[in-house]
């Protein structure tokens, strides 16, 4: 069974950084992306930021140069590194991954509030 997990979130106040973290556990095989969205209230869940095949990364314009997202692919794990935060950042944020057999899971979800 495979489980993903994250940590890292909180509340910042704005132009604060949070680093979250998700690893996958389980027998998964070799992942293809890795990825994170989030979902404010009253809005659909977004991508932020992803990694495909270790080295291709993606950037929503509204987070360009302010998140970065790495990868440690000994231990599956993927970060997000949020820079410069804003208010409008608030939301809950998943991790997604997506194995070479084309199946794709979910992490449970971490709350990030940027407020003052």
């Amino acid at each position: 069974q495979v489980q993903l997990v994250e940590s890292g979130g909180g509340w910042v106040q704005p132009g604060g950084s949070l680093r979250l973290s998700c690893a996958a556990s389980g027998t998964i095989g070799s992942i293809t992306f890795m990825g994170w969205y989030r979902q404010a209230p009253g809005s659909q869940r977004e991508l932020v930021a992803s990694i495909f095949n270790a080295r291709d990364t993606y950037y929503a314009d509204s987070v360009k140069g302010r998140f970065t997202i790495s990868r440690d692919n000994a231990k599956n794990t993927v970060f997000l590194e949020l820079n410069s935060l804003k208010p409008e950042d608030t939301a809950s944020y998943y991790c997604k991954v997506r194995s070479a057999a084309l199946r794709e899971y979910w992490g449970q979800g971490t709350q990030v509030t940027v407020s003052s």
